[in-house]
């Protein structure tokens, strides 16, 4: 069964891919000592060729049903000399395709070692990264396991306040099948599952009816968007307090046309590939030699690989008949997909805090301002921040603050000014 879609963007920028360079993208990591005594798998857990990655032969169960865990060390440097305190566990996971089918998913469970002492009980961020790349190597519960995942850090800042984290792979990436990148449904199944998943995992100690986070930046950004407009709906019994959405890829119609020959043309190539397989297209008969070998090759690469490899590669020069990518967003079946994917027009029932940086390089600055004024329109409780730090990697960072705020706010059960008056 084909994997689902995939359309641009998430974190990057030339400074900081040189910073993060062979981390992100190198070869697979080494494999992760156990820090504790692991979760028992679950009766189901018999797999196809026998790796942890490798999904049951039929994958059964509700989502959320946990298939198989593992202890390993989620460690903060890539020479994997500095362990987190917490404990990790790494899980395969029942989800949903954007079909409804069921499908294997892995990811990681981290909680802090220290007992919970804020109000309640322990919350859950439903914790959805960045672009990683397509291949298999690039999963964020291999990179953690390696110390080479760049979004370690905010995640150490939320187990900092004692915020159990439950971080997905995500569709295809890690298990076998393309990686369903910025596919609307299937990126928020993903994200909810993990929390159910998280939840239900022996030995956490983390409560099945506990308060729930969501969070997330560009790629990740957008599946936290996708989660917290289906949640009511698809996961009805999570207790979702309120998600925070930083650069979302909202539209991406109009993240394509910005990312088209650009810097970071490797993330609209990740679309072609993942809606490709997502919705069963028939790709060679849109691309040219040259077209085919370019995604065949991204579906091998992590995302500085690509960016280095892909730069200012133009779509007309990979399509059959010199079309741009904008040029096929207006035919059919692109443009439906690509309709499929929009963000906006489901309103949140629990507050929601949106991040951009107005210098954004990668995702245009109107694009996320827009989704929270289409949330605003609905009657959604949205606070926005905006900030003018270059690129889209640096507009990440003032956030930080305003984000962990709003996250304490939301476990403190504090009401949200919101911002709808003034988008």
């Amino acid at each position: 069964m084909s994997r689902a879609a995939r359309l641009l963007p998430v974190r990057t920028t030339a400074a900081v891919l040189v910073l993060l360079g062979g981390v992100t993208g190198g070869a697979a990591p080494a494999s992760a000592a156990p820090d504790a005594t692991p979760p028992p798998p679950s009766a189901s857990s018999t797999a196809v060729g026998g790796g942890f990655y490798d999904p049951p032969a039929t994958v059964t169960g509700s989502p959320g049903t946990v298939i198989r865990s593992e202890a390993m060390t989620f460690y903060l440097d890539p020479l994997r000399l500095v362990p987190s305190a917490a404990r990790a566990t790494r899980v395969m996971y029942v989800s949903r395709d954007r079909a409804g089918l069921p499908d294997a998913v892995t990811g990681t469970v981290l909680v802090p070692p220290a007992a919970w002492v804020g109000p309640g009980r322990r919350p859950v961020v439903g914790y959805a990264v960045g672009t990683q790349g397509l291949a298999d190597r690039c999963a964020p519960s291999r990179q953690l396991a390696a110390g080479s995942e760049y979004e370690g850090a905010f995640v150490s800042g939320l187990l900092a306040r004692g915020y159990a984290v439950a971080l997905t792979d995500y569709e295809g990436l890690g298990t076998p099948g393309t990686h369903t990148y910025m596919t609307r449904v299937s990126q928020a199944h993903a994200v909810l599952d993990m929390v159910r998943a998280a939840q239900r995992l022996p030995g956490t100690g983390l409560p099945t009816d506990g308060p729930v986070l969501l969070a997330g930046y560009s790629q990740g950004g957008g599946a936290t968007a996708a989660a917290v407009e289906l949640a009511p709906a698809y996961a009805p019994e999570l207790r979702v307090r309120g998600a925070v959405a930083g650069a979302v890829p909202a539209d991406l119609v109009a993240v394509a046309d910005h990312l088209d020959g650009g810097l970071y043309a490797a993330f609209a190539l990740y679309a072609v590939a993942g809606l490709g397989a997502a919705y069963d297209l028939p790709l060679d008969a849109y691309l040219n030699p040259h077209g085919r070998q370019v995604i065949a090759d991204v579906e091998g690469e992590c995302v500085v690989e690509s960016v280095a490899a892909h730069a200012f590669t133009r779509s007309s020069d990979l399509t059959s008949d010199g079309r741009t990518l904008h040029d096929l967003a207006q035919a059919e079946p692109f443009r439906t997909i690509l309709d499929e994917q929009r963000l906006g027009r489901i309103r949140p029932t629990v507050p929601v805090l949106v991040t951009h940086s107005l210098a954004d390089d990668v995702i245009p600055y109107a694009v996320g301002r827009g989704l929270a004024h289409d949330w605003c329109r609905l009657g959604a409780d949205v606070a926005f921040s905006a900030n003018l730090t270059p690129t889209h990697v640096g507009g990440a960072v003032p956030s930080f603050a305003k984000e962990f705020a709003f996250l304490e706010a939301r476990v403190a059960g504090l009401p949200q000014p919101s911002d709808c008056w003034w988008l």
